[in-house]
């Protein structure tokens, strides 16, 4: 009886054994190979082998990704190979994001080919988002646009820019920055081209017209659907505000001018007062020099004493009738 017991004591403990091996093993499996994905591949009637899987997780690959990229793509009935979206996310490229692009794009009539979709999304352009303002246009609204029409006055124009994404120009083709830009060029032509401000106002559909006409989508990933102007408002007078300018700055050159003619007036005036206390003391000096000339010619006989006097009496004479009259010399009115 015990060695049956210690028998079955035995069995127990290697079936135990036996079955903690087993579950080992599955847990290994399962961690170790994409056993989930396969099936989930194999259950959505989508054939994947095993190796292939396998050997896309030891390239290092999301392998769950491009399965589900590819169970995607062959629901929708797209002629895309898991080769092809293995690739794209090789080279850094989002396949669910292509394949979901070329889902709608096959829904919507879009002709869009899994190799221009590839290049799309590796050129960095959102192509899911492309295909959607394909088939939804896309409203882009300008900032103010300042423009000033030939009478002087600024507008600021508003617009909003229906557009449409053109898929066969995505790859190369300028975004819409450079629509936003050509746009407000068109306006700022046009406003700028009108006699009036008051024209502008008036027809400001005008401005739709002449900027549409232009082609303003060529090189661009867009197509231009409409431009319809939302605001115009009224700014400022800028012909009167350069003309008020330029008065002040001729203003300012005439007084410049003023001061130089002011300042050359001073300094001839201080010129010839410099030159008239020149001559003055030249004057004096010579002045100063007669007494001893008269007192030299009294010693040698040149002059006389009759003479002497008689000059004595002219210049009593002469200072007498100055004072009479009022027109006393300079010197002596200062020294008075």
């Amino acid at each position: 009886m015990l060695a049956l017991l210690a028998l079955d004591a035995g069995g127990i403990t290697a079936i135990i054994i036996a079955c903690v091996v087993v579950l080992i093993l599955i847990a290994v499996i399962f961690g170790v190979l994409p056993v989930r994905i396969w099936f989930r591949a194999l259950v959505s009637g989508v054939k994947v082998s095993m190796a292939r899987l396998i050997g896309m997780k030891w390239r290092g690959v999301k392998v769950a990704t491009i399965v589900d990229a590819y169970i995607s793509a062959s629901k929708a009935g797209l002629d895309v190979t898991i080769d092809e979206l293995e690739t794209h996310v090789l080279a850094k490229g989002d396949a669910i994001k292509v394949v979901n692009a070329l889902i709608s794009a096959h829904s919507a009539n879009i002709t869009l080919a899994p190799e221009t979709a590839r290049a799309i999304d590796l050129a960095g352009r959102d192509v899911l988002n492309a295909v959607k303002v394909s088939v939804n246009p896309k409203v882009i609204e300008t900032p103010p646009i300042s423009a000033i029409a030939k009478d002087g006055i600024e507008l600021r124009v508003k617009a909003r820019v229906t557009v449409r994404a053109n898929i066969t120009r995505l790859i190369g083709g300028a975004g819409e920055d450079t629509i936003i830009a050509r746009i407000g060029e068109g306006i700022v032509t046009t406003v700028g081209s009108a006699q009036s401000h008051k024209d502008v106002l008036e027809n400001p559909d005008q401005i739709s017209k002449t900027v549409l006409n232009k082609g303003l989508d060529n090189g661009t990933a867009f197509e231009i659907l409409s431009i319809d102007i939302a605001d115009v408002d009224v700014g400022r007078n800028i012909g009167a505000q350069l003309q008020m300018d330029q008065a002040e700055a001729d203003k300012r050159i005439a007084e410049a001018k003023a001061e130089e003619r002011r300042a050359m007036a001073v300094a001839l005036e201080q010129e010839m007062k410099a030159k008239s206390q020149e001559m003055r003391a030249l004057v004096i000096e010579a002045e100063a020099e007669v007494p001893k000339a008269m007192a030299k010619a009294l010693r040698d006989g040149n002059l006389g004493v009759m003479d002497y006097y008689n000059m004595q009496n002219v210049q009593a004479d002469t200072a007498m009738r100055n004072s009479l009259t009022g027109n006393e010399p300079t010197e002596d009115k200062g020294k008075k």
